[in-house]
C-alpha cells in the first residue's frame, strides 16, 4: 500500500515522459508514438538464424552468411536497424549517463525474441567491459539491458565468469580490423559455470559480429554446449 502511495505521488511530482523528446506518456520509460514509429523495428521477414531483414517476405529463409555457416552465434536476435533514429538513443545511453533508456530498449529486445525458443537457455549474460571503460563509464550498459530481460525469462544473470580486457575503441574499425582488435580479449574465469550451459548474449549494438565471435570462441572452448545473443540494434548493409 506504501509502494503504490509512493508511485502515486512520484507520478503527480514527476509526470511520466517519453524519454526522447519529454511528450507526456502513461508508463515512465516507454517512448511515445512518434518516436516509436521513428525506429525501424525488425519485425518483418529475417534471417531465421541471426535475424538479419530481409528486404522482401521470405518465410523459414537464412541469409547468405548463415546458409554458408558463418553465423557468429547459434542465433541472434535485435530489436531494429541500427540508423539515425536508434543512434540518437544509443549513444546517449551508452557514452552519457542516459541509463534511463534501458527501459524501453530492454523491452524491445524482449520483444525480439518473440519467434524463439527460449526455454533452453540456462543463464543471461551481458557482455563484460574491460575494469578500465567501466570505471570511466561507471556502468556497463549491457548489464542494465540483461537486468530486466533475465528478469522477464525467469532466468539468473551472470556477470562475473567471464573478463574483458581493455582494447581501444573499435568505432571506427573495419570489419577485418574490429577481429583483430577483439581477439584474445576475453578470458574465462569461472570455467565450471559455463560448462554444458546454454548461454544468452546481451550487448547494445551488432556491428560486425566480432565481439559475439570472439566471446562464443571463449565461451564454448570453455565447455558452453551453445551460445546466442540479442542486441537493441544491429547494423544493416544497405544493397
Amino acid at each position: 500500500m506504501v509502494k503504490t502511495w509512493l508511485k502515486s505521488v512520484v507520478e503527480f511530482l514527476f509526470p511520466p515522459a517519453c524519454p526522447l523528446c519529454g511528450t507526456p506518456v502513461s508508463v515512465h520509460g516507454e517512448l511515445c508514438a512518434d518516436c516509436w514509429t521513428s525506429f525501424n523495428w525488425i519485425d518483418g521477414a529475417k534471417c531465421i538464424r541471426c535475424g538479419y531483414p530481409f528486404m522482401v517476405d521470405m518465410d523459414n529463409a537464412m541469409c547468405s552468411v548463415c546458409a554458408a555457416g558463418k553465423c557468429e552465434l547459434d542465433w541472434i536476435r535485435s530489436s531494429c536497424v541500427y540508423d539515425d533514429a536508434s543512434r540518437m538513443a544509443m549513444l546517449p545511453f551508452k557514452h552519457s549517463g542516459r541509463i534511463s533508456y534501458a527501459y524501453f530498449m530492454s523491452r524491445a529486445m524482449i520483444w525480439a525474441l518473440r519467434d524463439i525458443d527460449v526455454s533452453d537457455i540456462d543463464f543471461v549474460m551481458p557482455v563484460p567491459l574491460a575494469r578500465r571503460r567501466l570505471f570511466h563509464r561507471a556502468y556497463n550498459q549491457a548489464t542494465l539491458l540483461a537486468r530486466p530481460i533475465a528478469r522477464a525469462l525467469g532466468l539468473k544473470l551472470d556477470y562475473d565468469s567471464v573478463r574483458r580486457k581493455y582494447r581501444r575503441d573499435m568505432g571506427h574499425l573495419n570489419s577485418h580490423q574490429r577481429a583483430q582488435n577483439i581477439h584474445g580479449v576475453f578470458s574465462v574465469l569461472c570455467p565450471e559455470n559455463i560448462r554444458g550451459k546454454n548461454i544468452l548474449l546481451v550487448d547494445d549494438v551488432m556491428t560486425s559480429g566480432a565481439t559475439f565471435s570472439e566471446l562464443r570462441r571463449v565461451l564454448i572452448k570453455a565447455g558452453a554446449k551453445k551460445v546466442y545473443g540479442v542486441t537493441f540494434c544491429r547494423v544493416v548493409h544497405s544493397t
